[in-house]
């Protein structure tokens, strides 16, 4: 994927009140004194890039920080797939668009093109979009796994790589179902009858999702018929009555009398209207009455049988579950289970034909890619050493070698394990065991060098990895990222004059103070503000010799 930092918004971070930084493509030098806070252009990429956040690094008196960012990525490509799957928007005109905000109270928020998005995807397109290193930041470089990916790059050997671990997957997977059904062969008889007594017993309650709710309803009124029919028959008796005491007889008169009201005063009829209705309404009350009072069931034997379904829910609920839906649930599984015990040995006997041919496929890989590897390490080591001997280690070898695995992993059957001698007549020893920060820094410089056809990450981050070296090797250390520079975007925070002079576009941070707050800045150095500025790395400020230097330093590079 080519990707481009095209713009770097920075609002209330750390010193930074607001800032836009355009830093264009190829390599780009960041400089600056020492405290002026180029760190701060780190820290918001790390940041925006999903790194863990601290609330510390608010600006005083601010409520939050936020960062934004635009990347030009072309088509967008693989990536629009990617950013679909996260539920973001496709990249629009060629940009692809980040932002995240860290609040002071409560949690921040974080966007891909304008989509709400988890800070685990925003890491997850951080490790596409950029690799950053410090002079402290090299443990990738010492994981054994990771030497094998860059083995496996350099190899032309990736993508049998993620086949092999596909399949390898696909092994583990067949055998861990092999191994359940292996299982169930143990007290296979005991095992069958325990499910298929919970599967009929199950099945043949004929269970329904929330039936336990109604059926104590109705077992409820059939416990209480006698007295619902009472109650009823009094409802009905006061309704209709007998002779002259019922409410209905009482309501006819009242509709008698409020027709003879509104026949002598038209004003009244809102009246007879009102009674007519509560007539009507006390006629259909008695009618739903009698219909309810019909439907009560009072036969002992319809009680028997709601009593005797509640007692089987009851006893079902402590044999397989707390609630009906979990005794429902235990039924399926035991019948799935029962299933699986039935037909385990025709199963069986596919599952071994299954991993028959997945085990055939990961030999079949593993040896192509044991193949690959072991062409290439050698041929990585030899390049990877002319690399160092151009950054100053004459008679430093670089080596890689293959250890076999007892049983092959995701990685395939062997890991890949760098080694480096700094000075002759050292043996190779594990890089992890020997090499300081300043040897570490050159060693990753020359891999980059050295892949930097292969590598996908289009954004390099150099954080002062030329730290501990100078002369001649700082020098070349400039040229191999103007190198780099050819097929990545490159920003170096540097403070050496040679590194920066080797750079595309220079850009000075200072620290600027009106008086109440200090306020950083970012700036780009035109011809004249550069040579200035490598004078003053030079240690010259604006003496003539430093000035000479500078000017030479950027002649350099045409």
């Amino acid at each position: 994927m080519l990707a481009t930092l095209a713009s770097l918004r920075i609002r209330n971070l750390a010193l930074v009140e607001d800032l836009l930084w355009h830093p264009g493509p190829g390599l780009v030098a960041i400089t600056g004194e020492t405290g002026a806070g180029k760190s701060i252009l780190i820290g918001a990429l790390q940041l925006l890039l999903g790194e863990r956040a601290d609330k510390a690094l608010i600006r005083a008196g601010s409520e939050s920080c936020t960062v934004e960012a635009a990347f030009d990525v072309g088509d967008g490509g693989d990536l629009d797939a990617w950013l679909g799957e996260q539920g973001a928007e496709p990249c629009s005109d060629g940009q692809l668009l980040l932002k995240r905000t860290l609040a002071a109270a409560g949690s921040g928020r974080q966007f891909l093109n304008g989509s709400p998005c988890t800070l685990a995807a925003l890491k997850a397109l951080g490790d596409r979009l950029v690799d950053l290193h410090g002079p402290h930041d090299h443990q990738s470089l010492f994981s054994r796994d990771a030497q094998t990916r860059v083995l496996d790059s350099y190899a032309g050997a990736a993508g049998t790589a993620a086949e092999f671990a596909a399949a390898h997957r696909e092994v583990q997977k067949l055998e861990d179902e092999a191994e359940h059904l292996r299982g169930l062969e143990q007290d296979a008889a005991m095992r069958r009858e325990m499910l298929s007594h919970a599967s009929q017993e199950i099945a043949a309650a004929k269970l329904s999702a929330g039936e336990e709710e109604g059926l104590m309803g109705r077992l409820r009124a059939a416990a209480n018929s006698r007295r619902l029919l009472e109650l009823s028959g009094q409802l009905q008796a006061i309704l209709a009555g007998d002779g002259d005491g019922g409410v209905r007889q009482s309501l006819a008169e009242a509709v008698r009398a409020a027709r003879e009201l509104a026949r002598l005063d038209p004003a009244g009829e809102k009246l007879t209207s009102a009674v007519e209705e509560v007539a009507a309404q006390a006629s259909s009350l008695e009618e739903d009455i009698r219909r309810y009072a019909g439907g009560i069931d009072s036969d002992a034997g319809t009680l028997q049988e709601l009593e005797a379904r509640a007692d089987l829910l009851q006893s079902l609920k402590r044999k397989y579950g707390g609630t009906l839906e979990e005794v429902i649930a235990r039924g399926e599984q035991a019948a799935r289970d029962l299933g699986e015990i039935e037909g385990r040995g025709e199963r069986l006997a596919a599952l071994e034909r299954e991993m028959a041919e997945a085990a055939a496929r990961t030999r079949r890989l593993a040896g192509k890619l044991t193949a690959a590897r072991a062409k290439a390490a050698p041929a990585l080591a030899k390049a990877v050493t002319s690399e160092l001997r151009e950054l100053g280690f004459l008679r430093a070898e670089f080596g890689v070698r293959l250890e076999p695995l007892t049983e092959p992993r995701a990685a395939g059957a062997e890991l890949a394990e760098f080694e480096f001698a700094p000075n002759p007549g050292e043996p190779l020893k594990p890089l992890r065991a020997i090499a300081s920060s300043g040897e570490i820094s050159r060693v990753m410089l020359a891999l980059k060098s050295v892949l930097a056809g292969q590598d996908g990450v289009p954004m390099l981050v150099f954080d002062e990895i030329d730290a501990n070296v100078g002369g001649e090797v700082a020098v070349k250390v400039g040229q191999k990222m103007r190198g780099l520079a050819g097929m990545h975007q490159v920003l170096c925070i540097t403070h050496l004059p040679q590194v920066a002079a080797a750079a595309h576009r220079q850009f000075a941070v200072r620290k600027e103070f009106d008086g109440k707050r200090t306020t950083t800045t970012v700036g780009e150095l035109g011809a004249t503000e550069r040579v200035a500025e490598l004078a003053r790395m030079l240690g010259g400020h604006d003496s003539k010799s430093a000035l000479a230097h500078a000017k030479s330093l950027l002649a350099e590079q045409g």
